[in-house]
Parts: C-alpha cells; structure tokens; sequence
C-alpha cells in the first residue's frame, strides 16, 4: 500500500495542475525507424530492415519535462538547440505535449538526435548526431539568466544532466543557489564523475554505475557502494541522496546518522526498454516533492511509475491515467479512497478509459446490504473491469422509500459499499433517478437489476448514443431490504 495513497490520488487527479516544475539540462530528440529484418544484406553481412514505421519523441531533459507534462504538472524546460529542423521538430512535439519551451536557446550547434533502427523489440543500431564542441558564452549566460529568473515561478527545479554540454559547474551552482535560497528543492539527475557540481542541491538520483564512476567502489559490491554514497553526502551538503538500484529498487540514502533511509522495491513488470527510466524517476519524484509528498512517498511513486516505462518499448513519458489505474485496481486502496464526490469520479474514470478499461455501472439504494445485492454487483463486475455504484443519499432514499428509511445512513452505506473486492467506486447522488450522473461519468456498460427491459433502464439512450450497452441481471429471489425489516419487525411482535 502506497503511504498518503489518497493525497497521491489528489495530485493524480488534478492537483499537480497549479504546480510548475523547471527543468534544466541536455536536450535532444529521439528518433525511431522501425520495421521487419527477414534477410541479410547480398552486399554485406548485415541485416537488411523493411522499415515499417518512423517517429520522434522528446529525448534527455525534454523527455524529463514530458514526463511531467504526462503527469500534469506545468513543466517549463531550459537547455540548448540548433537552428534546424531537429529543433523545430522538437519544439512542436513539446509545445503539442504541454511543455513550455521558452527556456530552449538556439545556440550555433546542431541539435542533439538519437536515431534508433528497431527490428520487433530489438535495437539493432544507434546514430548519433551532436558536436563536440563548446557552447558559445553568449549561449551560457542566456541560458543561466533564463533558468536563475524561472527559478522563483516554479515548485522544483530538475537538473538533467546528459553530460552533453549544457550543465556546466557555474550553471549548477547558479540554480542550485538561486532556488536553495527560496526554498525550492533541487533534484540532479547526473551522468558525470565529479558530484562536486551538484552541491547543495536537495539530492541526487544516481544509478548503481554512476554512483560507482563518482566513488571509484564496484558496483556490485552494493553494500560498500551504498557506504561511499553515504560518506559522499558529508562533502556535498545535500539532503540526502536517491540511489536507483534496477531490480532492486530505489534506495535513499543519509549521511551515517542524519536520517533515517528508505528502501522502495521495485515492482515486478516484463522489461522491454529502460530507455528513459531514470527521466521518468526524477521527474516524478520533483513532482511529489512539489506536491508537498514526504520522500518516502515520492519514491514510492517514482518506482510505480518506473515500473510502467520500462514495460514500453522506446523513450515514452509516464501518464497520470497510467498511474491511476495501477493504484486503483481492486484491493489496491481502501475503502475510503473508493467514496468520491462528482469532479474526482469523472477524472478518474477519464483515467481508467484512456488506459483501457470498460467501466460498467449500476445504481441504487442499498440500504441493507444483502445477498441479493452482492449477486447483482458481482454479475456487474463481469460486464467490465471497473465498477462504478450510484447510491442514493439519505434524502433521496426517503423520498423514495419512506419516512423510516434508510435503515443505514448514507457514510456507512457507502464505506460498506466500498469494502466490497468487486466494487471499484461509490458515488452518491441526490436526484430522484441517476441520469445526471450517467450523462457525467459516461459509463461503457449500464447495468440494472430486477424485471426491466432496455428501453426502462434510467439513461439506457445516453449509453447507447455513446456505443455503449445495457445489460439486464436477474435478481436473487425473495431477498429484499422490505422483507427484511418485516422479519425484524416480526420478531418484535412475538
């Protein structure tokens, strides 16, 4: 269970919208050709590819800003591109994406772009193109003047860092100081030796390999490793340092006596590409930082979201739909969580349908829970992989069924409701009939018990116009709320 699951579920869910995240680094566009090898050159001995498909993503810092975007997050993205058509590309999948571009400076090198020829999961080859060469001063110091000034409009600050250029020591120590001193945290993700550059940023998100470059300490003696990480805090005046481990996890780290560590296993998914892994980490966790989540819960979010990357193939940014569902699968929140008000039922159903699932729906009172009812909502769940249930509220339930009703109030209706395994949301509504909701949750499938026909199910026309469907389930005979208050009744009467 994912701690401060249902302010995670907040963010999720809308909250990270009036949240901005900077990111500072090395920019580039990945590019992808795609296709069938079924024979080997007659002029060379190499495979010969049928291209099937090609297309580009955001690559580096900018796929660190769509991961953020992804999560909805306003992600502002600073670094260097060339005056070419790499860089108009990729300005135009950013700007699509939601990304703001405005810290991107057109400097007088080519823009950095990763070509990745693909036969089914396999990479046969990579081409690069990008300069040696060194950025012009001009180029540095609109670039620094940018990110020092964007720094005090935002909630974190991401320093991405490809070691291609654009993070250079006094652009580090500029940023890390302009938003240390109001209070924004900084996260690094490095691909240098030398840490030296990052101090004083809030922490660090190195791999084992990397952690292993900066400390000289094998990378499989893990325990000795993750001591020389330990001892590296002392110099770099850092909060703590965020060690992703592959399989094993993520692994945060303190100084011997300054904090107590964590360790977030990872979650057990088919691996197909890790391409983009470690962007999709540090993205999330600046974005629970600046959600104000505790550290143990941004890096159990970040290993969620990890583990969803690494199972697609190529560079692609974490959704928050993607998220959502995998937090939100049967049994995997509480039964508080399910009980949601109007504008969080329709965002999360958005969630569920954009990541595939067929939201099923039925409604009613509910009063008396009993085997009639767990019959019909167990018949719903087949029907789909997500069930939604309407309850009536206390008023709506006397106007429907009397003064003494209901038997149960409608807090405690719902959370028993909601214990059920096969149930996956509760709503209440106050209306006579659930239309409004059907019209506003747009369920896949209407499910209603009992001797209806289509055309006398409440919404039945809504969910057909959309090219959904109705479905009718029989009822559990002589199982009514009615006939058991009439027993309890009896039974006082004797």
């Amino acid at each position: 269970m994912l701690p401060e699951l249902h302010k995670v579920l907040d963010l999720l869910e809308g909250g990270f919208g009036s949240l901005g995240v900077l990111v500072v680094g090395d920019v580039m566009i990945d590019r992808y050709i795609v296709g069938d090898v079924e024979r080997i050159s007659p002029e060379a001995p190499v495979p010969v590819l049928r291209q099937v498909r090609e297309y580009s993503r955001p690559g580096g810092a900018a796929n660190v800003a769509m991961n953020l975007a992804g999560l909805g997050l306003k992600a502002t993205l600073a670094g260097f591109v060339g005056d070419d058509a790499a860089g108009a590309e990729l300005r135009s999948l950013l700007k699509d994406s939601g990304v703001d571009p405005s810290g991107l400076v057109d400097c007088g090198l080519p823009t950095i772009a990763k070509t990745r020829v693909v036969s089914r999961t396999q990479q046969l080859m990579r081409i690069d193109v990008e300069s040696r060469n060194e950025h012009a001063d001009g180029d540095c110091q609109a670039l620094r003047a940018f990110a020092t000034k964007a720094v005090s409009s935002v909630q974190a600050v991401i320093l991405s860092d490809y070691a291609k250029g654009a993070l250079t020591r006094s652009l580090c120590h500029a940023v890390i100081e302009a938003a240390r001193s109001r209070g924004v945290p900084v996260l690094v993700d490095p691909k240098t030796r030398d840490f030296t550059k990052y101090s004083g940023a809030t922490t660090i998100s190195p791999n084992l390999n990397e952690l292993s470059m900066a400390t000289g300490v094998p990378p499989h003696q893990t325990d000795d490793l993750l001591q020389a990480g330990r001892d590296l805090l002392r110099s770099l005046e850092m909060d703590y340092l965020t060690v992703t481990m592959s399989e094993k996890g993520i692994r945060v780290l303190h100084a011997d006596g300054k904090g107590e560590e964590i360790h977030s296993p990872s979650r057990a998914r088919e691996v197909f590409d890790v391409s983009g892994a470690g962007d999709t980490v540090i993205a999330t966790l600046a974005a629970g930082l600046a959600g104000g989540l505790q550290v143990g819960t941004a890096v159990d979010l970040a290993n969620v979201a990890a583990g969803i990357v690494v199972a697609k193939l190529g560079t692609v940014p974490v959704a928050a739909h993607e998220i959502v569902a995998e937090l939100t699968v049967s049994g995997g929140i509480t039964s508080a969580e399910k009980v949601l008000d109007l504008d969080r039922a329709v965002a999360r159903i958005d969630e569920w349908k954009e990541s595939g699932e067929t939201v099923v729906f039925t409604n009613g009172c509910f009063d008396l829970l009993h085997i009639g009812h767990v019959t019909l909502l167990e018949d719903c769940r087949r029907y789909g992989s997500k069930l939604v249930v309407a309850m009536n509220t206390d008023r709506s339930v006397s106007e429907l069924k009397g003064p003494t009703r209901p038997i149960v109030g409608q807090n405690e209706r719902t959370r028993v409701m909601a214990a059920l395994g096969c149930v996956d949301m509760v709503v209440l509504f106050d209306e006579e009939t659930p239309l409004e909701l059907i019209r506003a949750l747009k369920p896949n499938v209407l499910v209603k018990g009992g001797d209806y026909s289509v055309e006398t199910v409440v919404g039945h026309e809504d969910v057909l116009a959309a090219g959904g469907r109705v479905e009718i389930v029989p009822t559990v005979e002589g199982f009514s709320t009615t006939n058991i208050v009439k027993k309890m009744t009896a039974g006082y009467a004797k």
